[in-house]
């Protein structure tokens, strides 16, 4: 019998298939594709960090607001702007400096923050250093940054500049877009700006800063699984709104924006730890407000009810997270009374990850722009089908890698590359005789090796319809199911869905 044809279909684009067929033409001259003795230790490469992925993450985590300074006084960020280093690559980049005699202070990671104006002088930016958490992770923040009034922008962006203490470039990191704001508002928010309200699904923090002193801050953080109040590291959290006429085990989530009286939860994005459902209440001079009804706006101060509690609110206690039961207004029946440590400010959150491995390269260049992938859009069919990978951050020496078989790229944009869809074949011909869907993850490889990961996937899925009369399911081997089961698990880990040609 013919092997059976594959379709590809790329997530989270249209599911548009194509016969992979040996291809009958070549592509294009301004496609670009390494020669095959480089190609050839390419893949030896690539296969290796398939089998353990060596991989260097860099997060920034910062406000998607920032209040300008004036005058002489320093409004610092709030929360500062948090860098974590995980992954194993970092470990593996350290042992190979040691290896070259550098000692052992040669490999410590340390780096510089400030706002991307400020140009290369390292008397405007913040110093960095890096400790190691239990989970292993690198830690650092930027407690004294700030925008003064001098600086006209209505937006901005954080870099960092990352270090070994050898003196070698690791790299240069953007955050993304902060909006510049002179003060919290104190109108009633209307949907028409919404770029100070806070929708449904979106990412908070939440800190307490008892009598106004900046000494006092607290963030809502998790620590072993439990909510604290910490002075040194803030937490994420997703805020999302509920259906009210729904059960607390139900708890639906809704789209939207957030409005005070709203049942909404709170979700740590580290962790997963949740906090009950909770009724989001407007603070005026330290009473809650039962009756307002408006959309919430950044840096509002604002309390968190206990859905179906007697007035306990959400509150904090020098470091520990506890109840606090407001007392009733005997003059208002619509306000309540809270302490101070009942009273939160609220403001969005972005976050930005950078992720690549240099473990299988000698890479003598900083490992930026590192690219990221933001969708992926398949177009074309028969002998050729063409992949758009769209994001930030593309230049001409990257190449598109379906597993460990590179694809001719073509470089379009900062923002855009577009590849050929390898024929399965190029994977070995056991998978040419293949019933049943195959996933490839994507990578982006740059001209010296180094590794560029993404949560992206590829998959080719059988024909079925291609081959009248044959009896495909009846060659499905018996595991399939399994395998179709962890497709789909993988697929809904990263936020998309498995499109199968049927």
């Amino acid at each position: 019998s013919s092997p059976l044809p594959l379709a590809g279909a790329a997530v989270p684009a249209e599911p548009l298939t194509h016969p992979c067929r040996p291809r009958s033409r070549s592509p294009p001259r301004c496609w670009l594709r390494s020669n095959p003795y480089q190609a050839g230790l390419l893949r030896d490469s690539v296969r290796r960090y398939l089998q353990l992925p060596a991989d260097q993450t860099v997060l920034i985590l910062h406000a998607k607001v920032a209040q300008k300074s004036y005058g002489n006084e320093k409004r610092f960020f709030c929360p500062p702007p948090c860098v974590y280093l995980s992954g194993p690559g970092w470990k593996l980049k350290q042992e190979q400096i040691k290896a070259r005699d550098l000692g052992e202070a040669g490999f410590r990671v340390c780096g510089y923050m400030g706002l991307d104006s400020m140009g290369s002088s390292l008397m405007e930016t913040q110093k960095l250093s890096f400790e190691e958490q239990p989970d292993a992770k690198g830690f650092s923040c930027a407690k004294a940054l700030y925008i003064s009034d001098t600086d006209k922008r209505k937006h901005f962006r954080l870099v960092l500049k990352l270090f070994f203490s050898n003196g070698q470039e690791i790299g240069t990191f953007h955050s993304k877009l902060i909006k510049v704001i002179s003060k919290p508002s104190q109108k009633k928010q209307s949907l028409k700006n919404t770029d100070l309200c806070i929708s449904s699904g979106s990412k908070v923090s939440l800190f307490n800063r008892l009598r106004s002193q900046t000494v006092s801050t607290r963030y809502l953080s998790v620590e072993g699984g439990a909510f604290i109040a910490s002075a040194r590291q803030w937490a994420a959290f997703t805020l999302h709104l509920a259906d009210e006429r729904c059960s607390r085990s139900e708890f639906p989530l809704r789209e939207g924006y957030i409005r005070y009286g709203s049942v909404v939860q709170l979700v740590c994005t580290a962790t997963g730890v949740t906090l009950p459902p909770l009724i989001i209440r407007k603070v005026m001079k330290q009473y809650a407000m039962l009756d307002v009804d408006e959309p919430i706006s950044q840096l509002h101060k604002c309390a968190f009810q206990f859905q179906g509690s007697d007035r306990m609110y959400l509150c904090l206690s020098t470091e520990k997270v506890i109840q606090f039961q407001a007392s009733p207004c005997p003059k208002e029946a619509n306000r309540e009374l809270l302490n101070d440590g009942s009273c939160w400010t609220i403001i969005s959150t972005e976050t930005v990850e950078y992720t690549f491995s240099e473990s299988l390269a000698c890479v003598r260049e900083p490992v930026s722009p590192v690219p990221l992938i933001a969708a992926l859009q398949l177009t074309g069919g028969g002998d050729v089908a063409m992949l758009e990978v769209q994001g930030e951050y593309f230049h001409a020496h990257l190449k598109v890698w379906f597993g460990d078989v590179e694809a001719e790229t073509m470089y379009r944009s900062p923002k855009s590359l577009v590849c050929v869809v390898p024929d399965v074949s190029a994977f070995g011909s056991d998978w040419r005789w293949l019933r049943y869907p195959i996933t490839v993850p994507l990578l982006l490889i740059r001209d010296d090796g180094l590794i560029y990961s993404s949560s992206f996937t590829f998959t080719y899925t059988p024909e079925q319809s291609c081959i009248p009369g044959q009896q495909v399911l009846s060659d499905v081997p018996q595991d399939s199911d399994k395998l179709l089961d962890s497709i789909h698990q993988e697929f809904t880990r990263t936020n998309f869905h498995l499109f199968m040609q049927t």
